[in-house]
């Protein structure tokens, strides 16, 4: 039984450092990237206004009532030649959001504005069923996506347009940016990593070339290479990175545009970060079971391409090691004071660590371009983002298992808030879930497990995974905490503020 704990704990170390082994490359081309990736921008008026192409604006929303006025109201303000664009509302809702809309799209209908309010009969495929309806009568060579949460550049399709003077060019992703990134401490840590994987992932996934995703929002495609790659399939929760891949199998490019900045919300109460993160995990895992064998086949991707999507797709899995390693972790340190002559084997074990030298490299790079200037601390950031997600770790795990499994279950939309500085007030909000599960629960007992880790390590005297546990009791502590808070936090009758002016930088 000894035995098969340290090998479960060195294989789980063993996997998370050849997956980290994959991070650090994309680390060494962003480092080494930065010509080329500057070289690749295209100014806003590389393309002379009569030659630019028309484009139609997606907007696919589901019971927005907060955000659905800001949203049009930014798409409405970007600056394109109004007679190549329209605007599609793609509404599925079921509430009032439905006559916001209607009244907000009226209005600016009065104003010469190409927008539509489409209504489907049937509320089929979620997301990718939405935005393939719309598809099917877009007027527009170029489909720029934005989910209800976002708040776009004006000079968001000036910027992107022009790379779809290259034929092969199918999608232009840009990086999100946050507008309520003050708002809390999960927010601060959710854009701690979110900044991470703007830059050095999707960057360095470009300057490569290697496989990359559109997020979902914030980006344009080319129409046709959205009907060549198979259309929008709902056979996953990540829709997105599913046609992403399955365009660049075709022989599609994707180009990063990690200058251009497209600000959005983040989730502000736990449950609402809960319901993300597993639409992402269970769909990174649903991809990964739907798309390897096709991507291992392809003839046109070479074997470093290969590798790259394979760690890619597989990402998600890492959940499942942090779980198995954290858990595993406290037995061991019994184990180590049982047995000293297994000394040499610990020490082997032990070289693994150098994973956290990588994290801290891929995680720290972004902070210093992002935050120079600041009195922010990548001393305070790194561990409680680790932490928390390390508390999101037997969440996440489900999410991934069901995905690997082929467990289908419903797209679950994340609830957006219009919430940006810390006084503000989300109480009211009808859309959270407050709901305490079962899961919640555990997260808390896990909690207490690693506190006991704590104690035994005092009981004998070895202090090797003091700090380890210490992470993983703190994030587990803090998922339980916020999710007991948050389910507690109930309507306080306060007036529902449907929308606000937000001022982006420009």
């Amino acid at each position: 039984m000894e035995i098969s704990v340290l090998i479960l704990y060195g294989l789980a170390l063993l996997l998370l450092f050849l997956y980290n082994c994959g991070q650090l490359s994309l680390i060494i081309i962003y480092l080494r990237s930065g010509r080329k990736r500057k070289s690749a921008i295209l100014l806003a008026d590389s393309v002379h206004p009569d030659s630019l192409p028309r484009v139609t604006i997606q907007l696919p929303v589901y019971n927005e009532l907060y955000v659905i006025e800001r949203l049009i109201d930014a798409v409405v303000d970007i600056r394109y030649p109004k007679d190549k664009l329209d605007i599609q509302v793609l509404d599925d809702s079921t509430d009032e959001t439905v006559q916001i809309i209607a009244a907000k799209v009226k209005e600016y209908q009065q104003q010469g504005f190409d927008i539509e309010h489409v209504r489907r009969p049937e509320r089929k495929g979620f997301k990718a069923g939405a935005l393939g309806y719309g598809l099917a009568f877009a007027k527009g060579e170029f489909i720029a996506i934005f989910d209800a949460d976002f708040v776009p550049d004006p000079d968001f399709l000036l910027k992107t347009v022009p790379h779809f003077s290259d034929p092969k060019v199918a999608i232009v992703q840009t990086r999100w940016e946050h507008l309520n990134e003050d708002f809390s401490l999960i927010t601060q840590l959710q854009a701690f990593g979110l900044n991470a994987h703007f830059t050095i992932e999707q960057s360095g996934r470009y300057a490569a070339g290697f496989l990359a995703n559109f997020n979902g929002t914030g980006g344009v495609w080319r129409k046709i290479a959205i009907a060549d790659a198979g259309g929008w399939q709902s056979d996953t929760l990540t829709e997105d990175l599913d046609l992403s891949y399955r365009a660049q199998l075709r022989g599609w490019k994707f180009v990063y545009r990690e200058d251009v900045g497209s600000p959005a919300e983040l989730p502000v109460a736990m449950n609402a970060l809960k319901s993300q993160q597993y639409r992402w995990m269970k769909g990174a895992a649903e991809c990964a079971r739907k798309l390897i064998v096709k991507v291992l086949k392809a003839p046109n991707v070479s074997l470093v391409m290969k590798l790259h999507a394979f760690f890619h797709l597989f990402s998600s899995a890492t959940f499942i090691l942090v779980l198995i390693l954290g858990v595993v972790s406290v037995p061991l340190i019994y184990i180590r004071h049982r047995h000293p002559e297994w000394e040499s084997v610990f020490f082997v074990i032990n070289l693994f660590q150098v994973n956290l030298l990588i994290l801290i490299t891929f995680y720290g790079i972004p902070f210093w371009l992002l935050k120079r200037g600041s009195k922010a601390s990548l001393i305070w950031y790194f561990p409680m983002y680790s932490s928390l997600m390390m508390g999101l770790s037997l969440h996440n795990t489900i999410a991934v298992i069901e995905g690997y499994i082929g467990r289908k279950t419903p797209f679950v939309r994340t609830p957006k808030f219009n919430v940006k500085l810390a006084g503000d007030r989300w109480d009211a909000n009808k859309y959270v879930s407050r709901k305490l599960s079962w899961l919640a629960l555990a997260e808390g007992a896990l909690a207490l497990y690693f506190l006991g880790g704590l104690v035994l390590a005092f009981y004998v005297q070895d202090f090797r995974m003091f700090f380890l546990h210490i992470m993983l009791m703190v994030g587990f502590g803090m998922v339980f905490v916020y999710s007991l808070v948050h389910a507690g936090r109930r309507p306080a009758g306060v007036p529902v503020r449907v929308a606000r002016p937000v001022s982006v930088s420009v």
